[in-house]
């Protein structure tokens, strides 16, 4: 490990040695593109250069694209009956600066489709095998965060630590391929990447067995989901922006430019959007829109936890960003934890 103070043209260069064997992203904002007339909107893209990172907002959608596309071929069937695999691999690995809790969704996703079957998913695990982390650190707690109630304010799963100071960059690298590309004259200095001690919000988790025995006397049944069948319009804002949502549908259709070949895609999709559930013969489960947000709520903290030992949530808070309704992930679960005390 070494810890150096680079210039921006330094860490530039360094940024362009790294180029040719990864792909790179982090945070940028496009502005002028964002929901509202004349609003940006922070996004993850593929960068170069310092000056394109947006060190000082929260993004508005999450890392996870950078390993899972929003839609990508996966395998394509020829006219011969054959299949094979589509996609597309330039043997690049991949680099993305992010901040703590968005490391700790990659680590959710990892556990969903690498350790949740016999066999991994190959697409994505070929990605994720090559990919490095850049830890972002959070100056400040960001609007509706809530990593530390979540225990993801911190994190020691990186490859390399930056911080951005006026004219100059302070990294910590730790990968060797990262170090092989600091410049030559790179000054060491004193630096560890500081991490958010304190929300404004605050999360009060329920207890797993309280959860469990209040399920068996109809929780799923209780008036406490209608507010959110009034109010939630399943738009699957807050699941698009969540950076460990992970359910995805498939598509086969013709190829544009070779219709005798189909193509098999992955989509995103969601527990919120219309059609997900949908069955032969026109069956669909949780029509009811509250119904779709007690399902959401309670895979992400009874469902995954019982299964693999700490909530699914991390705390960015980016479903509370985005509901065009206002309705809140953070304030529906305290809520549950009030109501499970109070009734069960």
């Amino acid at each position: 490990m070494r810890q150096v103070a680079l210039s921006i043209q330094d860490f530039d260069a360094m940024l362009a040695a790294l180029c040719g064997q990864y792909r790179i992203f982090a945070p940028v904002a496009f502005a002028g593109e964002g929901r509202c007339t004349d609003s940006d909107v922070v996004r993850y893209a593929e960068i170069n250069s310092l000056a394109q990172i947006e060190f000082d907002r929260k993004s508005d959608y999450s890392p996870k694209e950078a390993l899972l596309p929003i839609s990508e071929p996966m395998l394509h069937f020829t006219p011969q009956g054959q299949w094979v695999d589509a996609a597309p691999d330039d043997g690049r690995g991949t680099l993305i600066f992010l901040r703590a809790c968005d490391i700790h969704a990659f680590e959710r996703l990892d556990a969903v489709y690498l350790g949740n079957g016999p066999e991994a998913d190959p697409w994505y695990a070929r990605r994720r095998n090559r990919t490095k982390f850049v830890l972002m650190e959070c100056a400040q707690s960001y609007e509706n965060c809530f990593c530390v109630s979540m225990g993801c304010n911190r994190t020691d799963n990186y490859a390399m630590a930056v911080r951005r100071t006026d004219g100059q960059v302070l990294a910590q690298v730790r990968d060797a391929d990262l170090l092989a590309t600091v410049p030559a004259g790179a000054a060491d200095c004193q630096f560890t990447p500081q991490f958010v001690t304190a929300n404004d919000t605050t999360v009060d988790l329920p207890d797993l067995d309280r959860v469990a025995a209040a399920i068996a006397q109809g929780l799923f049944d209780h008036d406490f989901w209608k507010e959110y069948a009034q109010r939630c319009v399943a738009c699957g804002r807050c699941t698009v922006s969540c950076g460990d949502c992970s359910c995805f549908t498939t598509i086969d259709a013709p190829k544009d430019d070779d219709p005798a070949t189909v193509e098999r895609r992955r989509v995103w999709a969601s527990c919120h959007i219309d059609r997900f559930t949908d069955m032969a013969g026109g069956h669909e489960f949780r029509k009811d829109y509250g119904s779709r947000m007690r399902y959401r709520v309670m895979h992400k903290i009874y469902d995954y936890p019982r299964r693999f030992g700490r909530p699914m949530c991390t705390g960015c808070g980016r479903c509370d960003d985005q509901c065009p309704e206002y309705i809140s992930f953070s304030n529906c679960v305290n809520k549950l934890a009030r109501l499970l005390k109070e009734e069960y």
